[in-house]
């Protein structure tokens, strides 16, 4: 019995250092990135994050690259009515060009969007708060769309409406890459706008609302 118990002994062992072997090499095989997508050391990897709040960390084209990625983009879009025409096909309402366009965007269900303690009920107050604050500042278009419907109730959290991202259009001019939580873009009526990538709060896109329309 002694030796049995001494054999079961090396065999944890063996295997624990086995284990502990693997893991290093899983993290020594880890590449870092900048946002540019150019590989960078671990050192002004860590260091860069750590000065720059608005940077994240996403995972790269491969499960063992990490990327820097800035949270917020300013820019022109080229053809606000073409996207405001696949809206308005898609969710059966007149998009207004006229006013600002506010697309809420959840890329499908994630660690992040799935855990916490929000319920319908807080859920639909914190949509309604923030869409009484945005139209406080300038009525405008708010539009909820998806990537993946899993996480959304089965599709529709029964107090919004989701809307399929028509041609993966949203995605393709927005967020193109995989952004944790949900994301959000405001676009104003002369076409310029400023997307934010991963978990925010209403005050980021009432504040977003009020660049974009202060004349």
């Amino acid at each position: 019995m002694k030796k049995i118990f001494q054999i079961f002994i090396i065999a944890i062992s063996i295997s624990s250092f086995s284990f502990s072997q693997n893991q290093k090499i899983d993290n020594d095989s880890i590449k870092y990135f900048d946002e540019n997508y150019s590989p960078i050391s671990k050192t002004e990897f860590e260091s860069r994050k750590k000065q720059n709040r608005l940077l994240s960390i996403l995972q790269g084209d491969s499960i063992n690259h990490k990327v820097l990625s800035l949270r917020e983009n300013h820019g022109t879009l080229q053809n606000r009515r073409y996207l405001d025409s696949l809206l308005t096909l898609s969710t059966n309402k007149e998009i207004d060009s006229t006013k600002p366009l506010v697309i809420i965007y959840y890329p499908g269900k994630d660690s992040c969007n799935s855990s916490g303690t929000a319920t319908r009920r807080t859920r639909r107050s914190w949509y309604n708060q923030m869409e009484k604050g945005i139209n406080r500042i300038r009525a405008s278009n708010i539009i909820y769309v998806y990537k993946e419907s899993d996480g959304l109730f089965g599709g529709n959290d029964g107090f919004k409406e989701w809307i399929k991202d028509p041609e993966q259009t949203v995605e393709r001019l927005f967020f193109n890459r995989r952004y944790n939580c949900s994301s959000f873009v405001v676009i104003s009526d002369k076409s310029d706008f400023i997307s934010y990538f991963g978990e925010f709060t209403k005050e980021y896109v009432w504040k977003a609302v009020e660049i974009l329309t202060d004349d």
